[in-house]
């Protein structure tokens, strides 16, 4: 949990700044606050990262499912240019440009739903495992707090017993 102890640090640095006359603002060395801040990324869970891997693999894909399809429908354009030279190749033509840019699009379609059920399965995943983490985060501070009561809680009946005893 050192990543809390660090944004600890930066809470303390902030609150304790000194304030500017007659302002809210407070002055407090940059240097220190950006190592910290490096520090907190470095800290930060290799699912973080892999999520942002993620989300640019998806843009990647789609990007590239996309320049696929453009070039899909560009090839079917330039078939179909080269075959008009009479008139029943040019039916043709037009019936063949017709049927392959629906199944351009269509692949199209089919690429991008992959893509994009890849990278929801992958985000879904990466939800998953944060969740479950977040949640032994809440576990572990829950205990911890609860061993922070009953020593505090002890503490305090040992002063009362030490005050009855003085009367």
């Amino acid at each position: 949990m050192e990543i809390f102890t660090l944004l600890e640090t930066l809470e303390d640095i902030i609150e304790n700044a000194r304030n500017v006359p007659f302002s809210a603002k407070g002055i407090v060395d940059k240097d220190e606050l950006l190592d910290i801040i490096k520090e907190i990324r470095i800290k930060l869970p290799d699912e973080l990262k892999q999520a942002k891997w993620v989300k640019e693999e998806r843009q990647r894909i789609l990007v590239e499912a996309q320049k696929e399809a453009d070039d899909i429908v560009k090839e079917a354009e330039n078939r179909i240019i080269s075959m008009i030279d009479e008139h029943e190749i040019t039916r043709k033509a037009y019936d063949q440009k017709t049927e392959i840019i629906e199944t351009a699009n269509e692949m199209s379609r089919e690429i991008s739903k992959g893509t994009k059920d890849y990278a929801d399965n992958l985000l879904e995943e990466t939800e998953q495992v944060l969740s479950n983490t977040l949640s032994n985060l809440e576990k572990n501070m829950g205990e911890a707090l609860n061993l922070m009561q009953i020593s505090l809680e002890d503490t305090i009946k040992t002063i009362q017993n030490s005050r009855k005893e003085l009367k």
